[in-house]
């Protein structure tokens, strides 16, 4: 049964009337309040009829929305809900609507079959989580990785579309080096994930090459349609960070043979959790396994290695070795003890 948005109102402005066991309501109360509630909220003048509220009333005893609501009348003239902790907003999903999401559950994990579909498993374990929650009233069984403070992402949506579209973008950024704000027209080509962080990754149009900007540092956008679209020409995004841990990547970078040296308490920890998907073991002894791994060099590879500590230690390339013994003596500059 469709149910549309005034009903929903009314539903809810009655629920509201009933849940409230300080006051007494009688069916004239309950008119009053739900006509008060949809001038406020819809502007509608005319109010609502004593038949409406008594179909919505017998609507919502019933199973046909699943409420079930225990809607009784006490000295044959005041409503209210027979048990005093009832809501319809706590009814649970009804078994009809149940089946349908199984359904669609089901078509979804036979799609996950496919590699195409890999990125859909975290989505399927949490949608066939609530409803299990849902179905049996119990805690969730799963907790996937999220971080409620991060911002940003309620642009992903229109930010898609716009790449989706094709559509030029009017960007307000601000990066955390700058002391204000600034405004330019970019042209966006992919939405890019990494530990939670989504970046939009754009070209600028009064600046060469590809650009990845932060979504928690976009002060504001709109679309810019009498902008024409440019698109970028001789890069395949499908595959452009194929070679990469993170998002920090120019076109002239490219992937260096990383050879990184692991205890082998730890080891086991890097091979059933590759650092990339070019992951290989080139050697093992009593005390260490040695790694290799084809990424180009940048702050996310540096910050991956420095966060196993003492358990690693980069052979090869060069550069890449040179750059994390900077900064390890820089951190334990920080905890040397400064004579007084």
């Amino acid at each position: 049964m469709a149910v549309n948005k005034l009903a929903l109102i009314r539903y809810k402005t009655i629920d509201d009337c009933l849940k409230n066991r300080f006051r007494k309501w009688t069916l004239e109360d309950i008119i009053e309040k739900v006509s008060a509630t949809l001038y406020e909220l819809e502007g509608i003048t005319s109010g609502v009829s004593k038949r409406t509220i008594q179909a919505d009333i017998q609507l919502m005893r019933s199973d046909k929305l699943g409420y079930n609501a225990p809607i009784v009348v006490k000295d044959k003239r005041f409503y209210a809900y027979d048990d005093p902790n009832f809501s319809i907003t706590r009814v649970p999903i009804n078994n009809a609507d149940v089946d349908k999401m199984k359904e669609i559950v089901g078509v979804l994990k036979q799609f996950n079959a496919f590699n195409y579909f890999d990125e859909m498993s975290d989505m399927i374990a949490r949608l066939e989580n609530n409803l299990y929650k849902s179905t049996k009233q119990s805690g969730n069984k799963i907790q996937l990785e999220s971080n409620k403070l991060v911002k940003g992402l309620e642009c992903i949506p229109s930010l898609y579309q716009a790449v989706l579209n094709k559509r030029s973008l009017l960007i307000e950024y601000k990066s955390f080096k700058a002391q204000q704000a600034q405004q330019g027209i970019y042209y966006p080509y992919l939405l890019k994930e990494y530990r939670n962080r989504w970046f939009l990754i754009c070209k600028a149009k009064k600046r060469p090459g590809i650009l990845n900007l932060a979504l928690d540092r976009i002060v504001e956008f709109q679309e810019l349609p009498n902008e024409a679209f440019v698109g970028y020409q001789g890069i395949d995004f499908e595959r452009y960070y194929d070679d990469l841990i993170g998002v920090t990547k120019n076109e002239r970078d490219r992937a260096q043979k990383v050879i990184l040296e692991f205890t082998n308490d730890h080891a086991p920890y890097i091979v059933t959790k590759p650092l990339h998907q070019s992951q290989i073991i080139l050697n093992k002894n009593e005390k260490t396994t040695t790694f290799r791994i084809d990424v180009v060099l940048n702050y996310e590879l540096e910050r991956e290695i420095l966060g196993f500590g003492e358990c690693v230690k980069v052979l090869s390339p060069r550069l890449l070795i040179s750059k994390i013994k900077k900064r390890l003596e820089q951190t334990f500059s920080q905890y040397e003890v400064k004579e007084v």
